[in-house]
């Protein structure tokens, strides 16, 4: 089978594919256009987020077989036309779940002990101590939205903290030693902290907005390490100026590009500008997912799924 690279992932990945007889073809430059032209000479295509795979570029790749998305979503596939035209989709959300598990920890505790803050005045010469006194996470409810391979991987985390962790998902019966299932009103009642854990669907797609955050009976401080476009930026920033939000730690953003690879190509509008001066927000580039060791694990997800599938 010919397997066509548009991205770079780890080596291990076209190693493993090679020794299991799969013929690789790698183009990390081409356009969308150049590469739908040449599609149907392949098989197999692999991919992370480069661009998207829709309708016209599909109806092109006629012989293609499986579509592996070295990630953990897969909205930038059209997934039901890919299905009716009995494509395979892969994809490894196994692969970076201790990475968003940890990084989305990691962004709460700096929240709640103003770490970045403090770290910014010290190294103006600021002394600050009351001013940087911390809130613990013990005794606090968290909330999660979405109870996948992202939220398990939180909870987990949060087995070491006195905390009651709930969640709220579409699916039913699927809660486990580390999490209670509740609810959305129950969990809009009872949490302190808010983490996102979803993919992007029509569901999700400005779920937090102005109308979601007033349901909230406490205010609470807000995770996301999903995907950007759940959440409504300009209702967010309201929230945090009236501090119904308390604070805002996000690896993603409403204003990503599909790609997820860039973020400053055009003028962004001025609730970005109050959330990178806001000193209760902690940014990060779409990197929660992103380790060395996941780098590895999503690659290697990868190439056992589709040797299963298709030696």
């Amino acid at each position: 089978m010919k397997v066509l690279h548009l991205d770079t992932n780890h080596p291990l990945l076209i190693q493993q594919l090679s020794d299991a007889g799969f013929d690789n073809y790698e183009d990390y430059t081409s356009s969308k256009i150049e590469i739908e032209n040449k599609i149907h000479l392949y098989d197999g295509l692999i991919i992370r987020s480069r661009f998207s795979i829709d309708t016209s570029f599909l109806d092109k790749a006629i012989n293609l077989k499986f579509i592996g998305r070295v990630g953990a979503g897969l909205e930038n596939i059209d997934c039901e036309h890919a299905a009716a035209k009995g494509i395979e989709l892969i994809a490894a959300p196994e692969g970076n779940k201790n990475a968003v598990g940890e990084h989305a920890l990691g962004m709460l505790l700096s929240l709640l002990n103003k770490l970045n803050k403090a770290d910014e005045e010290v190294r103006k010469g600021l002394w600050l101590r009351e001013e940087n006194r911390g809130i613990e996470l013990d005794g606090k409810t968290v909330g999660l939205i979405g109870y996948g391979n992202m939220g398990k991987a939180f909870a987990k985390k949060l087995r070491g903290f006195d905390v009651d962790v709930i969640f709220y998902d579409i699916l039913e019966g699927i809660d486990d030693e580390n999490a209670t299932q509740v609810s959305l009103q129950e969990l809009q009642r009872r949490s302190d902290v808010l983490s996102l854990h979803t993919p992007q669907t029509k569901l999700t797609t400005g779920m937090i907005d102005a109308s979601f955050i007033d349901q909230f009976q406490k205010p609470f401080w807000l995770i996301n390490t999903a995907r950007g476009k759940s959440v409504i930026t300009k209702d967010l920033v309201f929230a945090l100026k009236s501090r119904k939000v308390l604070g805002a730690g996000l690896d993603v953003l409403e204003y990503e590009k599909s790609s997820f690879e860039n973020l400053f190509t055009n003028s962004l509008p001025e609730e970005f500008q109050y959330l990178t001066q806001a000193e209760n927000v902690i940014l990060s580039p779409h990197v929660a997912g992103w380790t060395k060791e996941s780098n590895v694990k999503l690659a290697q997800t990868i190439v056992d799924k589709i040797k299963l599938k298709f030696s």
